[in-house]
């Protein structure tokens, strides 16, 4: 009789990924991915007005009222936008010190994603897409590939 195996749960069952249309969920989600986007930052040493883009360019009044009252319901693109950064975050500190993670989207970088230029403003002017291949590079370099 042959052992069968069950596949890990790698994250990756698409049955799993939550309705973001769905206005619980994302009042569900909201105050997680609130705490977590200002935490990242200020890790970072961001400018308000670069964390405002990296969010989809939301306004100065919902910026700074996610940052006093650290409550609010983000959008579906603002949740996806915060789950890219996490990403980011988690890769860049599992890639290298806490300082050189927390500098790494400010400092000039040699890929030639990045043409000798800081990863945020690749980040911001690439925007979800742009995210994306952050995150995958960074994932890459993460197992070895």
């Amino acid at each position: 009789m042959a052992t069968q195996t069950i596949p890990r749960d790698l994250g990756l069952d698409l049955r799993k990924l939550p309705d973001l249309t769905d206005s619980a969920t994302r009042r569900r989600l909201s105050p997680a991915a609130i705490e977590a986007v200002l935490k990242i930052t200020e890790k970072w040493g961001l400018k308000s007005g670069d964390a405002m883009l990296l969010l989809g360019g939301i306004s100065n009044g919902k910026y700074y009222g996610l940052k006093k009252s650290r409550k609010g319901i983000l959008t579906q693109d603002e949740l996806t936008r915060v789950s890219l950064l996490i990403g980011i975050f988690k890769a860049l500190n599992i890639l290298f010190s806490e300082k050189l993670a927390n500098q790494w989207v400010s400092r000039p970088n040699s890929n030639p994603m990045f043409r000798n230029q800081p990863p945020l403003g690749f980040l911001i002017q690439g925007g979800m897409p742009g995210m994306l291949a952050v995150r995958r590079l960074l994932d890459s370099h993460r197992g070895g590939r």
